[in-house]
């Protein structure tokens, strides 16, 4: 029998990547990287701003066609590989990272007058400029509309549609007046690619939609005009262009355009899956299914959970929506995660520059070191808190440090933190009754870093399993990709049997060992201290002991 591959497309923070995956075994057998040539590592950034993070929509358009063709090259040495066997294409992307467009869907950066105006860029997900819009809406919701703030975990984030298109209005009204509509990345990736980008013909997805933009089907679709509006009159130009229904990555967007499948070598009419967040297909390519949590663990952290849409769910304090279809077709998908887990290391190896080390140095050195012994806490809120605090303007912090504190332990104190904050998250999760059999973990870190992987089986006290795929996200766009292409194809006809044929587990599960389990939960406790005392408004716990405990730890470790 003749094989057949999908194409999976990812865009990351930093840098996009295409791969090559047969639809019946999920082989990748052929990946290209394309690092995204604008701004510092690909963003748009403001010296004057911290909170500024943006990119360049011209970047999309070249790492689409060179990551694709550079795959297609590579795939071409591969026995039993043609273009006209790729049967299908699958779109993740970051997000909440809305585009300003004009009434043709063209990116207003693409436009002469607005090429260099970050306003009209797109707004990557870490921007962070919209925070007092966020609060504005926040509150606003409260008052007007709860059961919007419900679905999205209580409070709206910086992070989000609404709050940057806000910010927009507010510090760039030239680019606010410009844009016809905003599009999320994902919708516009694939409507570019299937000829649908128009404003009256683009596809909006449901995990965007849902989870950034208080889309909900129970209240038919996006927020009502009364209450938009009520934010601000203006917005309501932006609202009368958003329609009311949202697709799920089982839908496709349309087939390959005749332009575009010249430029990339594939066949016209290829079908073209809805596009989605990296998160969420990370969590499909991890074989994602009720009881099995998904962390993706890169620059920040996402973590997934599907519940059948038969089941009655309440509505979880600090996550970042509860969205009937946003991950599997007939399940609700729940989205937490961390705003800066991988970022938190570089940040430290990059910007404070510990002497003529590197990560594998300060792991090295790390890997040597007791939990506890180093007497270090950390808060890992670097970039804010995106679960379930939900507030980004909080900062990280180090306590515990003397004039004996060494880089290896800093190090090592910043891992610990971000999975004392991994695991807050999943105790959320449990509290609110969710089941947790298993955790998957994906993403560059949780395959190359053994250290990480093991402080997190003994902090959250599970085993982790790793997919084996080190591009999980790439993968499962491929495998929407071949379920829009469908089984008649070389496809498949749904998720689960893609999963069952495309989706693998690493042989290495990392085990708690018990002793540090012990001693993390000693820390652990000390870190909800100072997690709620930053964190909560009206929690006010001693902190009197917080030091004291940890020089007792340390000094009963060194022993």
């Amino acid at each position: 029998m003749s094989e057949h591959f999908a194409i999976g497309l990812d865009f990351g923070t930093n840098s996009a990547r295409a791969i090559v995956a047969n639809t019946a075994t999920g082989e990748e057998i052929a990946s290209q990287v394309f690092e995204f040539p604008t701004g510092d590592k690909g963003i748009v950034l403001d010296p004057r701003n911290p909170d500024l993070a943006r990119q360049h929509p011209s970047d999309y358009i070249e790492a689409t066609e060179k990551a694709v063709q550079g795959a297609l090259q590579q795939a071409a040495s591969v026995s039993g590989f043609s273009a006209d066997r790729v049967i299908g294409i699958g779109v993740d992307t970051t997000g909440s990272t809305p585009i300003p467009v004009d009434k043709n869907g063209t990116p207003l950066a693409l436009l002469s007058e607005f090429k260099k105006e970050p306003a009209a860029m797109a707004w990557l997900w870490k921007d962070h400029t919209g925070h007092a819009e966020a609060a504005e809406i926040t509150a606003l919701a409260k008052e007007m509309r709860p059961q919007y703030l419900a679905k999205c975990g209580g409070a709206y984030s910086s992070e989000w549609f609404w709050s940057k298109i806000l910010q927009c209005k507010r510090s760039a009204p030239s680019v606010f007046d410009a844009a016809y509509t905003w599009v999320e990345h994902a919708d516009w990736m694939t409507g570019i690619l299937t000829g649908t980008a128009h404003p009256d013909t683009v596809k909006r997805c449901i995990c965007a939609a849902g989870h950034k933009a208080m889309f909900n089907p129970n209240w038919g679709g996006y927020p009502d005009m009364e209450f938009i509006e009520a934010v601000d009159p203006a917005l309501g130009r932006v609202r009368a262009t958003l329609p009311d229904r949202a697709f799920n990555v089982s839908d496709a967007a349309g087939g390959l355009t005749g332009e575009w499948a010249a430029k990339l070598g594939l066949p016209e009419d290829t079908p073209v899956a809805m596009g989605a967040f990296d998160a969420h297909l990370g969590a499909v390519g991890s074989g994602i299914k009720p009881g099995v949590l998904v962390k993706i663990i890169g620059t920040s952290c996402c973590d997934m959970l599907v519940a059948p849409m038969t089941t009655e769910l309440p509505d979880i304090p600090g996550l970042c929506g509860v969205v009937p279809e946003s991950i599997l077709p007939g399940c609700y998908g729940l989205e937490a995660g961390q705003s800066a887990v991988g970022d938190i290391f570089n940040w430290f190896v990059s910007e404070m520059r510990p002497m003529s080390e590197t990560h594998e140095s300060l792991t090295k050195k790390a890997l040597e070191l007791k939990p506890g012994e180093s007497g270090l806490l950390a808060l890992d809120w670097h970039n804010g808190n995106r679960t379930v605090l939900v507030d980004q303007r909080l900062t990280g912090g180090l306590i515990g440090m003397t004039l004996h504190t060494r880089p290896e332990e800093v190090y090592r104190a910043l891992i610990e933190a971000t999975a004392f904050g991994a695991r807050v998250i999943m105790e959320r999760f449990i509290e609110y009754g969710m089941t947790v059999d298993r955790i998957v973990n994906c993403g560059g870190i949780s395959g190359k870093n053994a250290l990480l992987m093991q402080i997190y089986a003994d902090v959250m006290g599970r085993p982790l399993e790793i997919s084996r795929s080190a591009q999980t996200c790439a993968l499962g766009a491929a495998m929407a990709g071949a379920v829009a292409a469908g089984r008649k194809a070389g496809g498949h006809d749904n998720f689960e049997d893609a999963a069952t044929a495309m989706a693998r587990m690493d042989e290495k599960v990392y085990e708690p060992i018990a002793e540090n389990r012990a001693c993390y939960d000693r820390l652990f406790t000390l870190y909800k201290r100072m997690h709620d005392a930053f964190g909560l408004r009206d929690a006010q716990p001693n902190l009197y002991e917080v030091m004291k405990e940890l020089l007792t730890i340390r000094d009963e470790t060194r022993q």
